[in-house]
C-alpha cells in the first residue's frame, strides 16, 4: 500500500480530508474583503455588517471540518495481535526520521502556543475598537482558557479513538477554521471564534507528548520530551511577540488571529511526514500500518510466544496475571489523583498568583515600571530553568525532579505568604518569592506531561495526558472566573490557600509517583506477562 495512502483508511477518505481541508481555507478567503474594507479605518471592523460571502465562508468552515474529521477516522482492521510486540526500539538510536519527527513537532508546539499567546496581543486592541471595560473584556480570555480545557480532555480522548496524528490534524483544520476570529465585528463573534480556537489548541501539547513518547527509544525519551515542551512554549511566545511587533502597527490586531490561516496550511501540508504511533496502530489491530511506520524508524514486529516457567501451573500465573491488572489499575488510580491535584495547583499558581502578583505589587506602593522590571528579571530565570530541568529528568531522576519542583513552587507560595512577617526578613523581598515561583512552575509543566504520557499505558496515554492537561487549565478557569468577577482574595491568603493543594500533590506524587527513566514502555502494558516472557527467555 502507499505509504501516503497508509496515512488514510481509504483512498476515499484521504479525498474527503484534502477535500474539507480545501473547504476550510475557501471559508477563510472570503472572510479577507471584510477584513481588507478595514484598511482606511486601520482595520477597525466594529459595527459593520457582515456580507453575503462571510455567512457562505462560515457554512464551508463548517462542512469542510466534518469532511476533513470524517476523512481522518481510522480503519479497525483488526488481527490478532497478542504475541506481537515492537522490537527494538526501547534502546535504538535517534535516527533522521526521530529527528523529522521532532523537528515537525516542535514546530506544531509552537503553532499550537501561538494561539493562546496571541491573547495577550489582541486584547488591548479589542477593548479599544469594541469601548469595552477591563471587567468586560477580562471575559475572553476567561471564554478562550475554558475553550482549551474542555480541548484537552475532548482531544486526549480523540487521540485514542482516532489516533494520535489524526488528533492533530484535525486541531490544525480548526486553527485553519476559526482564523475568521480576526474578520468578526462584534465582541461576542470574538468570543465565539476564541473559544472554539481554544477547543482546538488544548488538546495539541498533550497529543504531541503522547505521540513522541510512543515513537522515542527509551533513552532519548525523557529529554526530548521534556525539552519538546519548553521549545514549544519559548518559541510560541516568541514567535507571538515578533510577529505582533512586525505586523501590527501596520494592521491591527486582527492580524494575529489571521495568523492561524497560514500556520494551519503548514501543519496540513506537512501532513504526510506526521506519522501515526506504531503502538497506537497496534492496539487498534492495524498490524499492517505498523509494520509500516516501524520501518521508518529501523525496527520490527517480533512475534514471542508466552511460555510458563517450569513447575508453574497455567491456572496461577491466570490468577495472578489478574491480581497483577487488578494492582496496577488501582497504582494507576492513585497516580492519577495525584498527577490532578499536581495539575490544579499549577493551574492556580501559573493563570491565578503569577496574574494578579503585578497588581499586589503595585497595590503596595511599587510602580508599573518597577513592578514590570521585577517579574522581568524573574522571568529570565526560566529559560535555564527548562535546560536544568531536562538534564535532571534525563540522568537523575522523573519521579524526584517533579517532586523538587513542586517542592519549589511550595516554598514560594510560602515565602509569598509570609513575605510580610517582620520575623521572617530574609524573604521579605519580591524577588525571592517570584523567582521561586517563575523557577517551580516552569519545571512543574515542563515535566509534568512527559511524566504523565510515561506513565499510563497506550490505550489510556491520550485520555490520561489530556486529562492532566485540562487539570491544569482548570486551576486557571478557577482563578481567572475570580478575577471576572472581582472576587480575587488578598494576595497573601492566596498564596496561603493554593500551597494547600500544592502541598497535598507533593506528598500524593512522592507516595504513588513511580520512577520512569529507562522505562520500558511495553512494561506499561501487561506487566505481568512480561515478566513471566522474561523469566521463560532466561529460563529462570
Amino acid at each position: 500500500m502507499d505509504q501516503k495512502l497508509s496515512l488514510f483508511a481509504s483512498w476515499q477518505k484521504m479525498l474527503a480530508f484534502w477535500i474539507g481541508s480545501a473547504m476550510v481555507a475557501a471559508g477563510v478567503v472570503l472572510h479577507l474583503p471584510m477584513f481588507w474594507m478595514g484598511r482606511y479605518t486601520h482595520f477597525r471592523l466594529a459595527g459593520m455588517p457582515m456580507n453575503p460571502g462571510m455567512y457562505i465562508g462560515m457554512a464551508l468552515i463548517i462542512f469542510g471540518v466534518g469532511a476533513a474529521a470524517y476523512g481522518l477516522l481510522p480503519s479497525m482492521r483488526k488481527q490478532q495481535v497478542s504475541d506481537l510486540s515492537i522490537t527494538p526500539p526501547e534502546d535504538a538510536p535517534l535516527t533522521k526520521e526521530h529527528w523529522i519527527q521532532i523537528c515537525l513537532l516542535a514546530v506544531a508546539l509552537v503553532i499550537d502556543v501561538m494561539k493562546a499567546a496571541s491573547l495577550g496581543f489582541v486584547v488591548p486592541g479589542m477593548r479599544v475598537e469594541y469601548g469595552l471595560g477591563f471587567s468586560a473584556v477580562a471575559v475572553l480570555p476567561f471564554v478562550a482558557l475554558l475553550g482549551t480545557t474542555l480541548g484537552s480532555f475532548i482531544w486526549g480522548a480523540l487521540a485514542d479513538i482516532y489516533g494520535r496524528r489524526a488528533a492533530i490534524l484535525l486541531a490544525a483544520v480548526l486553527f485553519v477554521g476559526t482564523s475568521i476570529c480576526g474578520a468578526m465585528p462584534s465582541f461576542s463573534w470574538n468570543m465565539l471564534m476564541c473559544f472554539i480556537m481554544g477547543l482546538a489548541a488544548g488538546g495539541m501539547l498533550p497529543v504531541a507528548n503522547a505521540l513522541l513518547a510512543e515513537i522515542l527509544p527509551t533513552k532519548h525519551r525523557g529529554w526530548c520530551l521534556v525539552l519538546l515542551g519548553g521549545i514549544g512554549t519559548v518559541g510560541g511566545y516568541f514567535a507571538t511577540s515578533e510577529c505582533s511587533a512586525l505586523l501590527q502597527p501596520y494592521f491591527g490586531w486582527r492580524i494575529m488571529w489571521f495568523l492561524g490561516l497560514p500556520t494551519g496550511l503548514i501543519l496540513i501540508a506537512l501532513s504526510s511526514f506526521l506519522p501515526e504511533s506504531a503502538r497506537f496502530l497496534l492496539e487498534m489491530g492495524r498490524v499492517d500500518e505498523a509494520k509500516a511506520m516501524l520501518a521508518r524508524y529501523g525496527s520490527v514486529l517480533s512475534t514471542t510466544q508466552v511460555r510458563v516457567p517450569s513447575g508453574r501451573a497455567a491456572g496461577p500465573i491466570a490468577s495472578e496475571q489478574k491480581s497483577g491488572v487488578r494492582s496496577n489499575l488501582g497504582s494507576l488510580l492513585w497516580l492519577t489523583v495525584a498527577l490532578t491535584l499536581t495539575a490544579l495547583a499549577w493551574g492556580l499558581v501559573n493563570f491565578g498568583v503569577l496574574l494578579w502578583l503585578p497588581g499586589s505589587l503595585m497595590a503596595a506602593g511599587r510602580s508599573v515600571g518597577l513592578a514590570s522590571k521585577l517579574i522581568a528579571r524573574s522571568t529570565l530565570i526560566a529559560v535555564p530553568t527548562i535546560g536544568i530541568t531536562t538534564y535532571l529528568y534525563t540522568v537523575w531522576s522523573t519521579k524526584r525532579v517533579l517532586i523538587l519542583a513542586i517542592g519549589i513552587t511550595t516554598l514560594g507560595l510560602l515565602a509569598t505568604l509570609f513575605r510580610n512577617n517582620h520575623f521572617l526578613s530574609g524573604i521579605s523581598n519580591p524577588l525571592f518569592s517570584v523567582s521561586l515561583l517563575v523557577v517551580g512552575t516552569s519545571a512543574v509543566i515542563s515535566i509534568l506531561l512527559p511524566y504523565t504520557s510515561e506513565s499510563f499505558p497506550v490505550r489510556l496515554r491520550g485520555r490520561a495526558t489530556g486529562w492532566i492537561a485540562g487539570c491544569s487549565k482548570v486551576g486557571g478557569v478557577m482563578a481567572q472566573g475570580l478575577a471576572t468577577l472581582t472576587l480575587v482574595p488578598a494576595f497573601a491568603l492566596a498564596a496561603g490557600a493554593i500551597a494547600i493543594p500544592t502541598i497535598g500533590s507533593l506528598l500524593l506524587v512522592a507516595i504513588f509517583g513511580h520512577e520512569t527513566r529507562g522505562l520500558d514502555l511495553r512494561q506499561l502494558e501487561a506487566p505481568e506477562q512480561l515478566r513471566y516472557m522474561e523469566a521463560a527467555d532466561t529460563g529462570d
